[in-house]
């Protein structure tokens, strides 16, 4: 196993949103099997949240009876957006410490921050305050934020807290979309260690390639996998510390674990990215808006992400409706300043700047009659009165 943080976090991280199941329960056998072997071969960061239903109270289980709480960091979340105050989040994170049979928590994440405005509106209600009375109590070892959003909220967001860390969603699809290659490597830049999720897309990138894609790798003499190729993309960058993986059978933690102990940085060849931009070339047939992200249509005067947008549409068409949709509530309009397509005012200064010589206005009208429709507009109204 590698390590590349002062705490060396190991680069393997375990998702525990997928912990294998036995009809409708866990199983706690296959998980404790599962979990010490990954610790006997050095995996030490853990990832959960309060949402991911019943896997703290089965993690912590698990970890009372083998007794690997000193061995292990624990990361986990705390679902903000369901919270008034400050009184509400000490009610979550006891229930978690509970859950988990610990007295503290790791690395601890305000989860799915997707803009500024959102946390500005927590500093508000004193939710930093309490962040760092915990950490000075040793309750939380640090402080950090899972992101949904564009690129340029996530510099805003690095810029705006001393966090000790963050985690973004990164990909070789995703590497002008979300925080991109851009955020990650200005969180290095400033010594905030990167914690990646969705390194598959989930699973997208391991399975249901197009042929052409497939067909790429094959050619490939390097023999890797799909999902093989993604995580060593990943691993070649030093900006990046640690690669989560939603692992639910053994054969995927030993497989992942053998890629973590021998990947490098800077080990990709010229011919290795190649095949990378000719299988994002095959994946990418189905897109509909050739947006390459570079944003320079931005920033729009009435707010709209239209790099992520139109990244959202063409995600609902290569990966699947449900995952374009739900990108979509989370990045543009569960928010403290929505910036859902629906705000274009048909100005059109945004195609003024456009190096693609896209007809952004009409694209916008497109993703705003795929996505908005009177059931998502319904619950995102009463989403944003509740919230």
């Amino acid at each position: 196993m590698k390590y590349r943080t002062d705490d060396e976090l190991s680069i393997l991280g375990f998702g525990c949103m997928r912990f294998p199941k036995k009809g409708n329960s866990f199983d706690e056998e296959e998980i404790e099997r599962e979990l010490l072997y990954a610790i006997d071969n050095g995996v030490n960061y853990f990832d959960m949240a309060y949402l991911y239903t019943g896997i703290e109270e089965v993690f912590g289980r698990v970890m009372k009876k083998c007794g690997f709480r000193d061995k292990i960091y624990i990361a986990t979340k705390l679902p903000h957006y369901m919270m008034k105050n400050v009184e509400e989040m000490q009610k979550h994170f006891d229930e978690q410490l509970s859950m988990l049979m610990t007295d503290h928590v790791d690395y601890y994440l305000m989860h799915m921050l997707p803009d500024i405005d959102t946390w500005n509106e927590l500093v508000s209600r004193g939710a930093h305050t309490w962040l760092e009375g915990l950490k000075k109590d040793g309750k939380i070892r640090k402080i950090g934020f899972s992101f949904h959003g564009n690129t340029d909220q996530f510099l805003k967001l690095l810029e705006a807290y001393d966090w000790d860390f963050c985690q973004v969603q990164y990909n070789y699809l995703d590497e002008t979309s979300q925080a991109g290659r851009r955020g990650v490597e200005e969180a290095y830049k400033k010594g905030i260690p990167v914690v990646i999720m969705e390194p598959l897309r989930g699973g997208r990138l391991a399975n249901n390639l197009p042929s052409g894609a497939l067909e790429v790798f094959a050619s490939s003499d390097r023999h890797y996998s799909p999902a093989e190729w993604a995580l060593r993309w990943l691993w070649d960058q030093p900006a990046v510390s640690v690669i989560l993986s939603g692992m639910n059978s053994m054969d995927m933690v030993k497989e992942n674990i053998r890629i973590a102990s021998e990947v490098e940085t800077g080990s990709f060849t010229k011919e290795d990215h190649d095949v990378i931009e000719q299988a994002k070339k095959a994946i990418n047939e189905k897109i509909k808006v050739p947006c390459t992200g570079c944003a320079y249509c931005m920033p729009c005067p009435f707010g709209v992400d239209i790099p992520g947008s139109f990244s959202c549409l063409n995600r609902s068409y290569t990966d699947s409706y449900f995952t374009g949709i739900r990108e979509y509530a989370m990045c543009t309009s569960l928010k403290a300043s929505p910036s859902r397509a629906s705000l274009c005012k048909e100005c059109g200064r945004c195609e003024q700047h456009c190096p693609q010589h896209i007809e952004i206005r009409k694209e916008l009208k497109r993703v705003k009659k795929r996505f908005e429709n009177p059931l998502y507009n319904l619950v995102v109204n009463i989403y944003n009165k509740t919230h």
